[in-house]
């Protein structure tokens, strides 16, 4: 597996993963393409990718993206799910189903870590909710629950050091 920063060519399949993500429980009636990118709410988090501030990395294997993580700034006025002040960027992930629980999210997340520590980023927001199975990932990285997103996801925060 190879891990690259996000391109501008890296929209659409930033685009697939948010999806993905969106639809990460096989339990739900899954939210399309169309369906999340008419929603504000989700579709912000991709829309106009990459703005200057973005930051973003994609897993390759065998020739092909396997997944990919990005941090997007969001204000006050247009708060991500997982917002906590307009400093700390959010993240987003997801990875291609096939490469589910193989360490490519792992290798994402350290990845965009360290990225955004280059950046003179202190600190990295999420949501994530309680049921899915990334919440343990995200403990386990060092995420701190600093509240509830919803009735059932929760709000979490990396300290970068």
């Amino acid at each position: 597996m190879n891990l690259r920063e996000a391109t501008r060519d890296d929209a659409g399949f930033l685009t697939d993963m948010l999806v993905a993500a969106v639809n990460w429980s096989p339990e739900w009636k899954k939210k399309s393409r169309r369906r999340v990118l008419l929603a504000p709410d989700t579709a912000h988090y991709v829309a106009g990718w990459p703005r200057p501030d973005d930051l973003g990395v994609v897993a390759e294997a065998d020739g092909e993206r396997v997944g990919a993580a990005w941090l997007r700034f969001f204000t006050a006025d247009d708060p991500g799910y997982g917002f906590v002040a307009a400093d700390a960027p959010e993240l987003s992930i997801g990875v291609v189903a096939a490469w589910r629980g193989r360490g490519v999210g792992r290798a994402l997340l350290r990845a965009a870590e360290d990225r955004a520590r280059t950046a003179g980023v202190e600190r990295i927001s999420l949501s994530v909710e309680r049921k899915n199975f990334a919440r343990r990932l995200y403990l386990a990285e060092g995420y701190e629950v600093v509240g509830a997103g919803s009735a059932d996801a929760d709000t979490m925060v990396k300290i970068l050091g």
